[in-house]
């Protein structure tokens, strides 16, 4: 192959790239509001101890979604529905967190198994099907974006609104509680706004790795950053960083997106862990100098 042949080759491949590009433009922005939001509200989901909880809400999700494909219905509708549910169960009958793991531990299977019985009764495409498990980020249609953003939206504002008292309550819920904060419907609200986040990431990046951008960003930042700032702020770029490197890098290859995005949320982690162990293990060995 002459240097000719090279060119075009390398020009052809890098046009092909930015038609595929253009054509999943609302998968890049998808996968950008959902690291962000994700990221963000993974915080308080780790500071509270919950990752559990983002795991059970996404099987109820996963079982409302599986019956909207199953009747006809609008999949996100029932992903939304089926999350809100399991997030006021879980809120309401699981305020201690004694009692939280066992709620959890008993809506997760019962979810999951309404879910596997719809989707037995489903008998349209099975790429449908598959796609609740795993997601459908690169076929993401403007209705799906305008959900996402609305819900994203929604979830930022209402963040916003509580951040002090739910920091508050997240980091001391017995002072919380003694200062007046009505800890009891700030968990509640919480809850209803992690539903809606772990909604909107099933029917992205599918129930079984819904916790690759609520969680996993979330435990990386908080190995290498501290206070109400750096925390937050990080998580929100690793969150984004792991869906949208996903997406660049699956339309380039011949895998699913999933993949990708799980893989890079997982490597920034261990980055993450490694660096925040030797900055721990340098201050050890100052304290001892001293």
């Amino acid at each position: 192959m002459n240097g000719g042949d090279i060119g075009d080759a390398l020009f052809g491949g890098a046009a092909d790239y930015g038609a595929i590009l253009a054509l999943v433009s609302n998968s890049v922005w998808a996968g950008a509001v959902l690291g962000l939001v994700g990221g963000l509200i993974g915080v308080f989901v780790m500071q509270r101890d919950m990752a559990f909880a983002v795991h059970g809400i996404s099987e109820l999700s996963f079982a409302g979604a599986a019956l909207a494909l199953l009747i006809g219905l609008d999949v996100v509708m029932g992903s939304i529905v089926g999350s809100l549910i399991a997030a006021a169960a879980i809120g309401v009958l699981g305020a201690r967190a004694r009692d939280r793991n066992s709620v959890i531990g008993v809506l997760m299977p019962f979810g999951l198994g309404l879910g596997i019985l719809f989707l037995s009764l489903y008998d349209g495409r099975s790429a449908n099907r598959f796609s609740l498990l795993t997601g459908q980020i690169v076929s993401v249609q403007s209705g799906d974006l305008g959900w996402l953003i609305g819900i994203g939206a929604v979830v930022m504002v209402a963040l916003l609104l509580i951040w002090r008292p739910l920091r508050f309550d997240s980091l001391d819920p017995q002072s919380a509680a003694a200062r007046g904060v009505p800890i009891r419907w700030i968990s509640l609200g919480f809850m209803l706004l992690l539903g809606l986040v772990v909604a909107v990431a099933v029917h992205i990046i599918g129930a079984l790795l819904v916790m690759a951008l609520v969680v996993t960003p979330a435990a990386a930042a908080m190995r290498i950053a501290s206070g109400p700032v750096g925390v937050p702020v990080l998580a929100a770029v690793f969150g984004v960083a792991s869906a949208v490197g996903g997406i660049l890098l699956a339309i380039a290859g011949t895998l699913p997106v999933s993949p990708y995005i799980t893989t890079i949320s997982f490597l920034i982690y261990l980055v993450c862990r490694v660096v925040g162990s030797r900055r721990s293990r340098s201050r050890s060995r100052s304290v001892r100098a001293a």
